[in-house]
This record gives structure tokens, sequence and C-alpha cells, in this order.
């Protein structure tokens, strides 16, 4: 698939030149933040980062300081805070670094996390426990860490050790490959998977930088939305989230064409199964070349199956339930508590899945005709030929649709958007995301719930649970207003205006 070139941020920048004291802080904030997550995993096991049981030889590697907790936390608020504002002020600078540097720097920083134990939340040792009952010659799909309690790595798991997997097959595959390599030891199964985590966020780096080929300008931004993003270095080159193999599928998926498309968007269902809301870019993108499209669905629809059938029955048990559930930290969370006030506890699961399906399916529509993309379908064209750019933008107002209306979210889940916000250049709709991330980040400090100090368990009763879900509330308000006028803009251009294929 090809870039937009058609969208230009009136604030691109050219490489070179001398920059403003605004744009030093900037891109210093960004490195600060970034060299904040790194001594986070440096420190060693704290409150943001849980303990790997194994020998201490063995890599990931810290300085086994035990910094307390309140300093800990605040370093984790400081990184977000600080990655989030200097990552919105490098976005809208004049002046940037050459896109290379950037790159490098943002890879290397994400090679370097992979010797340190991941930070932000405890969910490696859930996937080490995972790849380990597969092994065993367990099925994660319907037993859980703590049937095995007294097993070195099924018995290290801090959270969510009564639930089956809610991962892909994929992901299983490479979790059971990394329990192979580390054995009994945790650390060393965490690293391999450390590893693979850190060669998917490079890769995409690579690919991203690729894709924007001979623009300086948007090579620059798709480093800042990735590569040099703090705010993905936190939540997934330091946090080891399966998000971000999923990420690496469906952005190489979107680089190719023909049935290697329709693999890689296969693999990448197979790693996590909502990473499938991509694949309607590509669908919306070929549906006036219908052989081509065949090639694409039929690839990936029979890859999928492939991939889910060998996992067994149960696969899609944990992926079931958890689609009932609802974050504390979502606007959802404020209509589960009203509506169980009024009609009792059991009563909101059905009225909420709903609710968020149709908010999904109006942001999506006010954001593709924000975008101009349905314009640009309908302006005629040779029949086959690929609308400029159509499938990351429509792949991405599905993807920011699906995260601002999903009543279970967590910040990492955010990943995707950004990489394909990396691809389709939309400036405005980048400043709602990374506010977005920004505010839920906050709300889930720190990573260990256990460790938290009492006199900060206003983080989750406040913040968490009111004040995130309220901002996050009026920041979804928001974002329907603007995309609704932006798209009545785009209704008034003239036909000349209209992106063409």
């Amino acid at each position: 698939m090809t870039r937009d070139a058609s969208v230009v941020d009136e604030r691109r920048s050219s490489a070179g030149g001398t920059p403003r004291g605004l744009d030093v802080a900037a891109f210093g904030a960004v490195g600060l933040s970034a060299a904040t997550t790194v001594l986070i995993g440096l420190l060693g096991p704290s409150a943001m980062v849980p303990g790997l049981p194994g020998p201490s030889w063995q890599p990931p590697y810290s300085l086994d300081a035990h910094p307390g907790a309140h300093l800990v936390i605040a370093m984790g608020a400081v990184a977000i805070v600080l990655g989030g504002l200097g990552l919105a002020a490098a976005l809208r600078s004049r002046w940037g670094p050459d896109p290379r540097w950037l790159l490098a720097a943002g890879c290397a920083v994400a090679g370097l996390l992979a010797f340190l134990p991941p930070s932000g939340s405890a969910d490696h040792l859930n996937y080490a426990a995972y790849g380990r009952l597969v092994t065993l010659g367990q099925d994660p799909y319907a037993i859980t860490p703590a049937t095995l309690p007294g097993d070195p790595v099924t018995g290290a798991v801090e959270e969510w050790a009564g639930v089956t997997s809610v991962y892909g097959p994929v992901a299983t595959a490479v979790q059971a490959l990394a329990s192979l390599v580390g054995g009994d030891s945790v650390r060393l199964t965490v690293f391999a998977m450390a590893v693979v985590n850190a060669a998917a966020f490079i890769g995409t780096a690579l690919l991203l930088h690729r894709f924007a080929r001979g623009d300086a300008d948007l090579q620059r931004r798709a480093a800042l939305l990735w590569a040099a993003n703090p705010l993905m270095i936190y939540h997934l080159a330091a946090g080891m989230h399966v998000d971000t193999l999923a990420i690496a599928c469906m952005v190489a998926a979107l680089t190719v064409r023909g049935a290697a498309s329709g693999l890689l968007l296969g693999v990448g269902i197979g790693v996590k199964l909502n990473a499938g809301l991509v694949a309607l870019g590509p669908a919306w993108e070929l549906r006036r070349s219908p052989g081509r499209l065949a090639v694409v669905a039929g690839t990936a629809t029979a890859t999928v199956v492939a991939i889910y059938a060998v996992a067994g029955p149960h696969v899609l048990d944990q992926v079931s339930a958890a689609s009932r559930k609802v974050s504390l930290a979502t606007p959802w969370q404020l209509v589960k508590v009203g509506l169980q006030s009024l009609f009792g506890p059991g009563a909101y699961s059905a009225w909420i899945q709903i609710g968020s399906l149709l908010l999904m399916a109006c942001l999506a529509w006010l954001l593709l005709r924000a975008r101009g993309a349905l314009g640009a379908l309908r302006a005629p064209g040779a029949p086959g030929a690929l609308s400029a750019g159509t499938a990351p933008a429509v792949a991405a107002a599905m993807v920011v649709a699906w995260l601002f209306a999903a009543p279970y979210a967590l910040p990492w889940y955010d990943g995707l958007a950004f990489a394909l916000l990396a691809m389709a250049s939309w400036p405005a709709l980048e400043a709602f995301m990374v506010a977005r991330v920004v505010v839920l980040s906050l709300g889930y400090l720190p990573a260990r719930e256990a460790l938290r100090p009492d006199d900060l368990l206003w983080t989750k009763t406040l913040l968490r649970e009111a004040v995130v879900p309220w901002t996050l509330l009026a920041l979804t308000v928001a974002l329907a207003w603007w995309a609704a006028r932006a798209g009545r803009r785009a209704r008034r251009r003239p036909a000349s205006a209209v992106p063409r294929p």
C-alpha cells in the first residue's frame, strides 16, 4: 500500500536550521522521558518492576537497588507526562533532527531495554506461565497458572493467575518457544520474549521509515510516532506486551501486496484478535478490485482459521469472557455504575456492548468523513486502481474508533493506532491519541497493585476510577465534535481537492 501524500501538516519542517528554545525543550523532554523509563528498569525490582526468579547471572540485568515505591511511581509519572508533552511539542515543531538519528536512537533504547527487566506491568509473568503450560503438555486456554502453584514459572504469576490465556495462538507459540529456552528460569524465559519483542519493535520502526522514504518530514513524524515515541517506549519496549508483535505483523501487511499481505494479516490476528480491525483498511482499499480483494481476504481468512484451529476448542473461551468486561479507567465504567445502581449487578453487560459498538461505528464514520477517505473512494478512477494511502487511513480510523469506544482498554493497546498514524500522516488525530494515552497511562500507576503505598491509594480510587474516565469521556466528545466539523469542511471542498486514485 502507498502512503497518503495528500494530507500534509501545514507545520512541516525542514531538516537542519537553527532550533528554537521550544524545539530543544520538546526533543529534550522526549529524551529525558525515555531515559527515565530506562532508569526504572535499571534500578531493578520495585513497585514498577516485578522481580524475576532465576540465577542472577542470566539476563535481563539490573542494579537490584530496590528503590522505594514512592520514588519509582513518581518516576513513572514523570516519564509519562514529560513524554506526552515532549511528543506533542515535537510533532508540532517546525524544526527537527535528521530522522535517521531519531530512528537510531529509538531502536538503540528498545535494544537496551531488552536487557533490563520489564516495567510498567506484570503481564510478562503471565506470558511466561502460559508458555510454560504448553511445554508441560497443558492447554493454556483451558488450564490456568494457578493450577500449578508449585511450579517455578507458573507460581511466579502475580496477577491473573486464575485466568486462562486471552492471547492468540501465535503469541502462545512465541511464549512456548521462550519457555523452551528458559526452562525453570522465569528470568531467562522473560529475556527470550524480550528479544522477540525488541526485534518486533525495531522491525516496525524500520518498516515505517522505509514506508515514508523520499520524504524526510514524514520519516521524522514516523520516527516520533513510533521508534522515538517515549510513550511507546514506556509501554511496548519496556512493558514488553504482545501487542508489539501484532503491530509488527500489521504494519508489514500494509507494506506488501497480494497473498503476502493476507498472510501477514492472518498472523497478526493470530497474535491478538482485535488486531483484525486493520484488515478493514486493505479490504476497503481493494473493494473495487474484486480479484485482488479475494486473494488478500482469502489468504488472511485461511491463515486465521488454520492458526486458531490448531490451538484447540478453548482458544476463544477467555476472549469471549473478556469482551464482557469493563475496565475501571474507561468512560463505560461510569455507565456500568449507573446501570447497576438502577437495575442491579448484572444488568449492564448487554447494554454496554451494544452501546460501545454503536459508538465505534459512529466515530469511525465521522473520522472517515473527516479524513476524506469516503470521498476519495467515490472519486472516479480506473477499475482496480488503489486510492493513495486509503488502507492505512481507514485502518487508523477503525482502530482509533475502537480504542475510544471499547469498554475494556489499557494504555498499551494504543500502540496499534500510533503505528498506523505513522503511515497515514494524520496530524490532527495524533494529538487526540497523545492526550488519550497520557491520561490512561497515569491511571495505571503503579505496575504492581499490591505494592502501592497506602497513602497513594487515591491513584486508584480517585485517579483511575473517577478522573481518568471523566477525562476520557470529555476527550471522546471532543474527538467526535472535531471529526464532525472536519467532515463538513471536507464535503465543502471542490471536487479538484478530493484525493484521486
